[in-house]
């Protein structure tokens, strides 16, 4: 069980391509003034069905089917406009190259791409009374840290989720604990369905059997490491102990994951890679007339297993500059642009370096997190990456600079990845990236 339904995304995907087809049908009956026929829709609906399946990827990319886009009201528009607009340059550009189709869409698309933009924006706004799982669950939450506070404000704060906890225990206060007035009178006289319980905290262990007998007035446990994760798309650092390592991390191989994986870091690199040389007397000419430096620069960071790697860049800052206000005027232009990174690839397709998996570190800074972050050196386990899974949610995360607070917040993102890599999981985040690429906004 999440606090958080799995079923939202499909719902949502489900909703969507429901619009789609009303959207057509409402097109045929305001272009022709009567109601379309069978034979005309089916007609229509051969090529719409492929920009169908287009837009359905333009959406995902532009983040409408994230699990916290159904709250996130006030932006809904503007995102759906700008999805919109990129869907309607992808039908003008389907349509009058593929003529195949033997339909002239002009007014019709126009039409079309009017009325799928208010009812998509109508359903995503008001899709939340259909998605809502109706009457929420009452709960409570046993644990300790700034964790358990921080999901008892996100989940008490949202009536998205299923549950809302009408008590907490915080087991670092455990001793003053009455379990008999503090949380057994509370499941019978709140109507309690749920206990959402930190299991792997000492402190909870006296309460047990105690516990246990609450299974027999069909109480539903839920571990709070799993509803956290689920909603915050991180590992709590607080709440993990050395077992949920050795439960949840592993350098086993996966045999088809990783060779799946290398082949696209191949594939995408040299097609990337040889594409983007292009580029490179463009890059030559603006950084020699700017500074006369070299074109390229080469860095050690910290690759897979603790080894070190070089990694190779455009050159954005002055030579021998090491703080962010020594970028060179090309630089900022190519650091912005993201086209610093581009010699990179080459790093990927030797396989120092893979498309997507944890930013590698500087091997200084990598000393000091590991003396003063517990578990820091868990993300030198996988290959590091192009992007990650940090990158694209973490938005505090340091540049080139020690924080130690905002790297512990990283890590956390770094482990969820390391836990749940998948080749599903390194699309979405491929796909994720080239939206941040698009949009100029960096990782």
């Amino acid at each position: 069980m999440t606090v958080s339904s799995k079923k939202e995304a499909l719902l949502l995907f489900l909703g969507d391509v429901a619009i789609f087809l009303i959207s057509l049908w409402l097109m045929l009956l305001l272009r022709y003034r009567e109601v379309p026929s069978k034979f005309i829709f089916n007609v229509h609906l051969a090529p719409f069905a492929i920009l169908f399946a287009v837009w359905i990827l333009v959406f995902f990319i532009a983040g409408l089917y994230e699990k916290h886009t159904i709250i996130l009201k006030s932006k809904l528009s503007s995102v759906i406009l700008r999805a919109q607009i990129i869907n309607s340059i992808i039908a003008v550009v389907f349509f009058y190259l593929i003529p195949y189709f033997g339909i002239t869409p002009k007014t019709n698309l126009f039409i079309y791409l009017i009325v799928s933009f208010f009812l998509i924006l109508y359903w995503r706004i008001h899709g939340h009374d259909v998605l809502s799982p109706g009457r929420r669950q009452n709960a409570i939450l046993i644990g300790s840290g700034d964790e358990m506070k921080e999901l008892l404000m996100e989940v008490n704060n949202n009536n998205r989720y299923e549950l809302f906890f009408i008590s907490s225990v915080d087991l670092d206060e455990v001793d003053s604990l009455d379990f008999q007035e503090d949380i057994l009178n509370r499941v019978y006289s709140e109507d309690i369905f749920v206990i959402a319980v930190d299991l792997r905290n000492e402190k909870v262990e006296p309460m047990l059997p105690h516990l246990y007998n609450l299974i027999f007035s069909k109480i539903r446990f839920v571990d709070m490491h799993k509803i956290y994760e689920d909603i915050f798309d991180r590992v709590p650092l607080s709440l993990v102990r050395y077992n949920w390592f050795l439960e949840n991390i592993s350098t086993a191989p996966k045999a088809t994951y990783d060779s799946l994986k290398r082949l696209m870091d191949i594939i995408v690199s040299l097609v990337l890679g040889v594409l983007s040389l292009v580029i490179y007397p463009f890059v030559f000419l603006a950084i020699k007339f700017d500074d006369g430096g070299p074109m390229f620069f080469i860095q050690e960071r910290i690759g897979k297993n603790n080894n070190l790697i070089q990694i190779i860049k455009f050159r954005s800052m002055t030579i021998g500059g090491m703080e962010e206000d020594e970028v060179t005027r090309v630089g900022g232009f190519l650091r912005k642009t993201r086209i610093d990174e581009l010699p990179q690839l080459w790093n990927v397709l030797r396989g120092d370096l893979s498309l997507i998996g944890p930013r590698p570190e500087l091997p200084s800074l990598g000393k000091l997190y590991e003396e003063e972050i517990s578990y820091y050196n868990i993300r030198h386990l996988i290959k590091p990456g192009l992007s990650g899974w940090a990158q694209l949610y973490h938005e505090g995360h340091p540049h080139h600079k020690s924080d130690v607070r905002e790297t512990k917040t990283k890590l956390s993102y770094d482990l969820y990845y390391i836990k749940n890599r998948s080749l599903a999981l390194d699309i979405k985040i491929a796909l994720k990236t080239l939206k941040t690429l698009m949009s100029r906004a960096g990782v």
